[in-house]
């Protein structure tokens, strides 16, 4: 491949040869900003041509749950290198969770988040707002402001807290109904894990780790799905990890209430027998739990249970995972691993298609952030946010090589299948080749104009 233009969406590409969503081979071209034509044969003067010929291509992937770290937070991440990772990761919109410093819990904060994320062009950033002020559990947040700023705010969530008051918790529900946003619950009864290590289990009891049994998990998503029901609201769980836990959401959603789910990559592929190590890259909150609940997880993604993929991605300094494991910080990085674990856990295996991947990764999570241009099918007069997969690539994770400033990769030294060659981003190729190129270039918005 190769690249002229200069970081604005008025090039012209063609796509040559690609398999849409991993059927047949099609080429797709590209102008300024759109997919103009979807077809076989394509040709167009002019044009960057990019032969795919071997590759798949997808719609940009949305990640529904990513921690950017900035404000405050800069020691750990920031928005420019968190977007350039999700960049290289086939993503075209990531949902920045709202524990930064200051936590994202007025429109001031949400709207910094969002210029930032415009300021480096490589995805498209959704803030999500904090549920209550200072994710101090006691307060609703300006939910109504946060929805109303430039940043149109639509998933709130306190995540890494749990929303233990049912009270608060029914508040929020109610207020979200107004502006159609969605709650995300991090679902962890704190007085059922208070210095939980790991999971609870026979791991847990053969190190002499405190234990965090599944029923912390699963007794929160009980009740807000009932409470959810009763509101008549939506509500999203964050990073299910347990079989129980599919279990409810599938009867929840049997009844019709409106509840969505996701899970992890790492909680699709690693089992609490890593801990045995005692190597705090696989403390991460919820924990890594048993084979059992692994496979469980597997099933509900397929079966439609579990609606999408979350990375929870969560970059950490060195210095607080290089420690003892008591001390160590709960999280793992995930945007630049995620579609290579998904790929080996639920294609490879035969459980989903590249199809299924579009659904849970780009379709289902932009629907549940109300994100109207991401997700879209790779149709003639649709936003070209488009990504080229290499299905048959092979490569092993160096977290140093990474674009995050995170090294807590739980994936370090193993080999993994597939590969982002290119990702267009409002029609701008931010990656190709496999690394980045430019970034996408917004037009200066006038004073007081709203957010796209």
């Amino acid at each position: 491949m190769t690249e002229t233009a200069t970081g604005t969406a008025t090039g012209t590409y063609l796509i040559r040869g690609a398999a849409i969503l991993g059927g047949d081979a099609e080429d797709l071209l590209i102008r300024d900003g759109i997919i103009a034509e979807r077809g076989i044969g394509l040709s167009a003067e002019g044009a960057t041509v990019i032969e795919a010929s071997g590759l798949v291509a997808l719609p940009g992937m949305v990640d529904i749950h990513t921690h950017l770290r900035e404000p405050g937070r800069e020691d750990a991440e920031t928005v420019e290198t968190g977007t350039r990772a999700a960049a290289l990761g086939g993503y075209t919109a990531v949902h920045a969770m709202a524990n930064s410093n200051p936590v994202a819990d007025t429109a001031g904060v949400v709207e910094q988040v969002h210029s930032l994320g415009r300021a480096a062009g490589w995805v498209d950033v959704r803030p999500v707002g904090a549920v209550t002020v200072g994710l101090a559990g006691e307060q609703l947040a300006e939910l109504g402001a946060m929805a109303d700023s430039r940043a149109q705010v639509r998933v709130f969530s306190d995540d890494g807290i749990c929303v233990h008051d049912p009270v608060l918790m029914r508040r929020a529900l109610e207020y979200v109904k107004a502006f159609d946003g969605v709650v995300a619950q991090h679902a962890q009864e704190p007085r059922l894990t208070a210095g939980a290590q790991m999971n609870e289990g026979t791991v847990s009891a053969v190190l002499g780790l405190a234990g965090w049994p599944a029923v912390a998990e699963e007794s929160i998503i009980a009740r807000d799905v009932l409470l959810a029901q009763h509101v008549g609201s939506r509500l999203h769980v964050c990073h299910v990890s347990t079989a129980g836990s599919v279990e409810i959401v599938r009867w929840a959603k049997e009844r019709g209430i409106n509840v969505t789910a996701e899970v992890t990559p790492h909680h699709l592929l690693l089992t609490d027998e890593l801990v045995r190590s005692y190597d705090p890259v696989y403390k991460v909150n919820p924990p890594l739990r048993t084979d059992a609940d692994v496979q469980a997880l597997r099933a509900g993604l397929a079966d439609g249970t579990i609606d999408v993929v979350g990375t929870d991605h969560a970059p950490h300094p060195s210095e607080h995972k290089e420690c003892e494991w008591a001390q160590a910080a709960m999280g793992m990085t995930g945007l630049e691993t995620a579609l290579s674990v998904v790929q080996e856990t639920m294609i490879e295996t035969g459980l989903m298609t590249w199809a299924d991947f579009a659904r849970v990764t780009s379709t289902v999570p932009a629907a549940i952030g109300r994100v109207a241009d991401q997700g879209r099918p790779l149709e003639a007069g649709e936003p070209a946010n488009v990504i080229l997969v290499d299905p048959a690539a092979r490569w092993t994770v160096d977290p140093h090589k990474m674009a995050t400033m995170g090294r807590n990769s739980p994936f370090a030294g193993k080999e993994l299948p597939g590969a982002v060659v290119a990702t267009f981003f409002k029609g701008h190729p931010t990656v190709l080749d496999g690394k980045l190129n430019t970034p996408y270039r917004y037009a200066a918005e006038p004073a007081g104009a709203g957010s796209n």
